[in-house]
């Protein structure tokens, strides 16, 4: 199973980075980040997969796929933005992590607005 490899590369990582933390802060936060890129490779195929599924979906239901490329879009950016700001809490900025968010967020509305404004032309459609 997958996930006892990713549980046992996390825990791996996780004591190492203790141990390496008190003198050399900076490694730990370098392997910090290359075992959340790892894990995100091994993920990669599984997304690729269920990306493919929606499309396949999608079309067999004659969406149009401006929009699930537009809550794909979404997915993704809220994945980023939470990856981005676990990394900066993780170096101690808080901060920077809130501000990560608080563009995911944005960048969020924005892609949604397509979308409100389309369901906005059908309601107008529907009423006399």
């Amino acid at each position: 199973m997958e996930i006892i490899q990713i549980v046992g590369l996390s825990l791996v990582a996780t004591v190492l980075i203790l141990l390496v933390r008190e003198n050399e802060p900076e490694i730990a936060m370098q392997l910090s980040l290359i075992v959340g890129i790892i894990i995100f490779i091994m993920m990669l195929g599984r997304i690729v997969a269920i990306v493919d599924l929606l499309r396949d979906l999608a079309l067999s239901a004659e969406v149009d796929l401006i929009y699930l490329d537009t809550v794909l879009k979404v997915i993704g950016i809220a994945y980023i933005a939470e990856f981005g700001a676990a990394i900066c809490r993780d170096a101690g900025e808080g901060i920077i992590a809130a501000k990560v968010e608080f563009a995911g967020k944005v960048l969020i509305m924005v892609l949604a607005i397509p979308i409100m404004l389309a369901v906005l032309e059908s309601v107008m459609q529907l009423l006399p």
